[in-house]
Formats: structure tokens, C-alpha cells, sequence
């Protein structure tokens, strides 16, 4: 399949403003796995050279020998024409020794290690219960500089959900930042001006990765005509005034922010249910909504570094090679893709979207 067929736009008169940067990188996406997995790793595969994969299958990916296997069938489901990098994650649960991260680490099969505090998010039954527990895990892994990616919410149901992000930064990130000086975390998926203010206190030791959906939609939107169930994901989208704090901080040019799409794949029939599941697939219209959201804002000029530059360089390593363009021409992706005999629906599929992706370079 052709990044044409994956990502059709229409023709248009006229030459289309366009933007080329360097191929950039997710550094946060669920690819699930089986089905599921061949299913929607060509879209991100198609749009980014390097992706960090969340570590929440079940059974979770708590152990160096998983997190190998894991790499070899994503590995072996990627499209045969793609150079798509798979960069894993170990799981950290109570029981993680500090021994196991680093071997995982020195042998190069994980790039990073995720913390959920327990019960936060899908598949997080597994994750921390006593985070200052976690400190001889996270005093080595400071000391051989391996990043830390965290949840940030608090998982105590007394907390309303929309102020989860804000206590877990006050009575817990900030104690964690004071505790260990040296280590390199990544708050996963922010969604508030506060914890915004935070990253950049604590940059660039510390850095933010923002979704395509938190600066396109705000919590007005999951009850837009009716509930949308298709929207709600977690860390739930916030007031409008924090949507448009984050457009500003992407926009910004500071270095300490950058992707993370947090594409999350479930079937239609797991969100449309009773009790539906949070996550929204935005692995197939991402880099189109992203440069969207620079060129309403004016920032056309640093949308290079926040897609290409800052992740790269918060994980230590170079920027890729190769090019990608992205056009200012309608396109319409699908609305759904299919896994199995169900469906997952696409994050704005099926409508005008005013941007397509373009060429694609690997040298």
C-alpha cells in the first residue's frame, strides 16, 4: 500500500503552500498487537521514522525478553518498503528491579522505561501502586541517563477526573523532580496550562509531549449533539483555555516540547459500549492535524523543530534522515479501518482536512 492510498488528498490549481521538514518521530504511540497491530502500524509507519512504543499490551511488557519479542512482530508486520524504527518501553510495576532496566537499557532493546500509577489509564492495573517506592529504579536509571515517560494523573476516584493532571503535578511529580535532580522525564500527553508551566521550569532535564487531539478539541467536545465516545481518551480533554495554552506552547519554539501522538487504537464496538474504553486513533490523520494547528497559529516556521529537532535531541539522538512535505491541499482519510470483521474509527476521518501529506524522502 502506497503512502498515496493511505493518505489520498485531491488535486488542486495553482501551487498549494507546502511545508518540508525532516521526517520526524512519535515519541508516543500504542501499536496493540496481532490484528490490531498490522492493521494500523502502516499509518504511523507511513508518517514517522521512529516511534516509542507504549508498553500496555496484556501481559504487559515488564521484562527485556518481552520487550525483544515485541520489537521482532512489529518488526515483522511493517510494510516492506518502510525503514519504521520501533523504539520499546519497559512497564514499570512495584516488582521492577533496578538490574533488569539497566541490562535493558545497556543491550539497547529499551529506549525508555513508561510509569503508570496504577489503574490510570487502559491496561494499567499492572502499573506503580507506591511511586517513592520506585526509587532505587529511578536513582539508576538516572544514573545512566535513561528517560522515565510518566502518566500523569492521580488515580484516586475522590479527585474529579478533569483535576487528575493537576494533583498528580503538585503531590507527586514535583516531590519525584526534588528526589531525583538528574532524571530525565517526559510528562506524557499534557494537557493543562499548569502542567505546561511546569515542563518549562524544569527543561530541559525535563520535556512535554502534546497530542493532536488535545490541541483540536476541548472536554465541550466530547458532548458536542451527544456524547462522543469516539473522543474521550485519557488524560480527558480539558477547558478550552487549556487547549488553547497548549496550541501556544507547541507554537512557541521551546525545545522542551515535541510529537506524541498517543495514537490509541480500540475497536468501535470497546468504545461504543457501556462502559467504553479511552483512546483515540489519530495514527493515520496526526502530522495532517498537527501542521494544521501551526499554520492557524502562524508558526509554520517551527513546526520543524517541534515535529523533527526537540524529541530527537531530548533522547540523545540524531535527527533523521530524509525528508517529508506537507501540503496545504484538502484531503479525506477514511473513516474507519478495518481489523479483523470490526472497525476502528479514524480521529477526523472522513472529513476535509486542509492539509495532505506529500512527498516522503529516506535519504
Amino acid at each position: 500500500m502506497s503512502v498515496a492510498d493511505l493518505f489520498p488528498s485531491a488535486p488542486t490549481a495553482g501551487r498549494p503552500l507546502s511545508v518540508t521538514i525532516r521526517r520526524p518521530d512519535d515519541w508516543h504511540v500504542h501499536l496493540r498487537d496481532g490484528a490490531m497491530l498490522k492493521a494500523v502500524l502502516p499509518y504511523t509507519a507511513a508518517q514517522f521514522a521512529r516511534g516509542i512504543i507504549m508498553p500496555n499490551l496484556v501481559p504487559p511488557i515488564t521484562s527485556v525478553a518481552a520487550a525483544a519479542a515485541y520489537r521482532e512482530r512489529i518488526l515483522a508486520v511493517r510494510p516492506g518498503d518502510s525503514d519504521f524504527r520501533p523504539l520499546m518501553t519497559c512497564y514499570l510495576t512495584d516488582r521492577t528491579t533496578p538490574d533488569e532496566i539497566e541490562r535493558g537499557f545497556r543491550d539497547e532493546v529499551w529506549a525508555a522505561a513508561k510509569l503508570y500509577p496504577a489503574g490510570a489509564t487502559t491496561n494499567a492495573h499492572h502499573g506503580v501502586t507506591d511511586i517513592p517506592g520506585l526509587a532505587p529504579v529511578l536513582a539508576r536509571m538516572e544514573a545512566i541517563g535513561m528517560p522515565v515517560l510518566i502518566h500523569g494523573e492521580a488515580t484516586d476516584p475522590a479527585v474529579d477526573i478533569f483535576d487528575r493532571e493537576a494533583v498528580f503535578m503538585e503531590e507527586t511529580l514535583l516531590p519525584l523532580l526534588a528526589r531525583h535532580q538528574g532524571l530525565k522525564v517526559v510528562v506524557e500527553h499534557v494537557t493543562t496550562a499548569e502542567t505546561i508551566d511546569i515542563v518549562r521550569a524544569h527543561a530541559p532535564r525535563v520535556g512535554g509531549t502534546v497530542t493532536p487531539h488535545h490541541l483540536m478539541i476541548n472536554r465541550t467536545s466530547l458532548f458536542q449533539g451527544g456524547l462522543r465516545p469516539h473522543l474521550y481518551c485519557l488524560p480527558v480533554a480539558k477547558r478550552e483555555r487549556h487547549r488553547l495554552a497548549l496550541r501556544k506552547a507547541v507554537t512557541s519554539g521551546d525545545g522542551c516540547f515535541f510529537i506524541g501522538t498517543d495514537t490509541a487504537p480500540h475497536v468501535a464496538s470497546a468504545k461504543e459500549a457501556a462502559c467504553g474504553c479511552a483512546g483515540i486513533f489519530v495514527g493515520a490523520t496526526a502530522l495532517q492535524s498537527y501542521v494544521q494547528v501551526f499554520d492557524e497559529e502562524g508558526a509554520l516556521d517551527r513546526f520543524e523543530a517541534f515535529a523533527s529537532l526537540n524529541g530527537a535531541r531530548f533522547y540523545g539522538v540524531a535527527p533523521n534522515e530524509g525528508q517529508l512535505t506537507l501540503i496545504k491541499r484538502p484531503s479525506r482519510c477514511f473513516a474507519s479501518v478495518a481489523v479483523d470483521d470490526e472497525e476502528i474509527v479514524v480521529f477526523r476521518g472522513g472529513e476535509d482536512l486542509p492539509w495532505s501529506i506529500g512527498e516522503i524522502t529516506t535519504r
